[in-house]
């Protein structure tokens, strides 16, 4: 089987989509099929520079950086050149993960040449909107994301739950793709107290750690307001934030008392993880959110909304908290009640947590997301 996979983000770009769709490509390939990734250019790479040895081939445009997001880029509309490419070598499948003008121009070139299309939900870019005080631009967007993946023939979103809420929006044929986490990287093992000394946590206080993108529509300012209340209670914890983003500039010059890590990958990031106690997450726009899992397997105790993957897997008291989705004086209320747990208490829920991280495998997600595409192979050919 052959699939070209069409995405504006992709390894070595440190996000959740791309991630996902690395894991994806890698695991396809390991099953023997051939792939063509359909991207665009990166920071700092050059269209016509060779790439490095990788188990499938890259089709690499031209691309343009996205508003807010510097780092990442939207790929120029090659519908023309990709219309070439396969009817040259055709795909039995076109996976579309983004649905920027890239992905919209790989769906008509896929639809003239008859190719089943299948799509991801990875992204409430709809929902960003209301952060960056362009809530107006929502319903359009909203209409737009679903025009996009309702000429697909499926659209898989990482969550039941997600998925039950696109269809109530009128999205056709969806289906669950979930996502598993890398329990070998993200591993409690990976604690170090070099890395804690470093932090500056006195004795007999707690690492609170945060991982993500520093900006509004990750309600980091909420994170932040549940960190004031907790150090009001124990003044020794200390909230080390992970990432960068717009915000974070400003978040220096507010609170000078947090540990500001920067962006960490690999081994780094997995050391960040284990070498703290407890996890804030407090965004409202994810489709999944990896880092909550992430989090889970390095035996942090997660405080997180109750939707998304803290839905998924967290059982509220038992491996994390959940609190009631966008209320923020709940979520507040239950990262304080978590961090009032003696240490044996959040000791045993962060065993949990580990527990129940080694039960979501990669390798599962892969042969779901195989499955799906045979299936809409096999529906096209009928």
């Amino acid at each position: 089987m052959r699939l070209a996979l069409v995405t504006e983000t992709f390894p070595p770009e440190v996000n959740g989509v791309s991630m996902t769709l690395g894991r994806l490509c890698d695991g396809l390939a390991e099953r023997g099929w051939d792939l063509l990734v359909v991207r665009p250019v990166q920071e700092h790479e050059e269209v016509d520079a060779p790439s490095p040895e990788k188990a499938f081939e890259e089709f690499i445009v031209a691309g343009v950086p996205l508003p807010g997001y510097s780092t990442l880029r939207m790929g120029e509309p090659a519908g023309f050149s990709l219309h070439r490419i396969w009817k040259e070598k055709r795909p039995d499948v076109v996976h579309i993960a983004t649905e920027g003008p890239l992905g919209v121009a790989a769906l008509i070139a896929a639809k003239l040449l008859d190719i089943p299309v299948s799509s991801t939900f990875h992204t409430n870019f709809d929902q960003y909107s209301d952060h960056y005080s362009v809530g107006g631009v929502q319903r359009i967007m909203s209409a737009y994301l679903r025009m996009v993946h309702n000429f697909c023939g499926c659209t898989l979103a990482p969550t039941q739950q997600m998925a039950e809420v696109l269809t109530t929006e009128g999205y056709f044929n969806t289906g669950v793709l979930s996502r598993g986490v890398d329990t070998q990287l993200f591993s409690p093992t990976k604690r170090e107290d070099v890395l804690r000394n470093k932090w500056e946590i006195p004795e007999g206080g707690r690492a609170i750690v945060y991982v993500g993108r520093i900006a509004k529509e990750k309600n980091i300012d909420l994170v932040m307001q549940a960190y004031r209340s907790i150090v009001d209670v124990r003044p020794k914890d200390r909230l080390i934030l992970v990432g960068g983003g717009p915000e974070l500039e400003r978040l220096k010059r507010k609170y000078p008392d947090v540990y500001y890590a920067g962006m960490q990958k690999g081994e780094d990031l997995a050391k960040h993880y284990a070498s703290g106690d407890i996890f804030l997450f407090a965004s409202v726009t994810e489709t999944f959110g990896n880092v909550v899992t992430e989090a889970m397997a390095s035996g942090l105790a997660v405080c997180t909304y109750d939707y998304a993957a803290g839905r998924e897997y967290v059982s509220s008291g038992k491996n994390g908290v959940l609190a009631r989705f966008g209320d923020g004086g709940d979520f507040v209320a239950k990262a304080l009640s978590l961090c009032s747990e003696s240490d044996e208490a959040l000791d045993q829920i962060r065993l949990e947590a580990r527990k129940t991280a080694e039960g979501i495998s990669w390798d599962s997600v892969v042969e779901s997301f195989q499955h799906s595409l045979y299936e809409l192979v096999e529906r096209n050919r009928g």
